[in-house]
């Protein structure tokens, strides 16, 4: 019996040549948690991701950061769906001071100083077959240190 828990999805070679912080708006506290709003660039090539099984990708920048309660934090910011429908270009996201469309809100006020990884992931929807993940390397996230003070 084949066991798909044992199958490895093809290795995406999709390129993220920029995610990074644009503007950083506001950092405040709002209702007694912490808030930023920010807008950020992204150019990433998402066309080595698609293949005669992939429906669709679900792309998502996520903001991750540490606290002393929560050692792994991992917010989304933003979303879109990339179809395999239509012309090539749609699969390549160049887009400048993009507004985040979810704020970046913490739990308690735990934002303030904090060193934020901006990630961009994807989410493999295929016509048949096991769903699965990936995301940008490693090497390629960028970084930045949220104010000690509110703005």
């Amino acid at each position: 019996m084949y066991n798909y828990a044992d199958a490895k999805p093809p290795h995406s070679s999709s390129a993220v040549h920029k995610l990074e912080l644009n503007n950083l708006h506001s950092l405040k506290s709002h209702g007694g948690v912490d808030r930023a709003l920010l807008s950020f660039d992204i150019h990433a090539d998402l066309r080595p991701a698609f293949h005669w099984n992939i429906k669709q990708l679900f792309v998502y920048v996520v903001a991750v950061y540490k606290t002393d309660a929560n050692p792994l934090n991992q917010i989304v910011l933003w979303d879109e769906i990339v179809t395999a429908e239509g012309p090539e270009k749609d699969k390549i996201i160049k887009q400048d001071n993009v507004f985040v469309k979810y704020a970046f809100v913490d739990q308690a006020d735990g934002l303030r100083g904090k060193d934020v990884e901006l990630q961009l992931h994807w989410d493999h929807m295929p016509i048949t077959g096991g769903l699965h993940q990936d995301q940008q390397s490693a090497d390629s996230v960028d970084s930045f240190t949220l104010p000690a003070e509110y703005q």
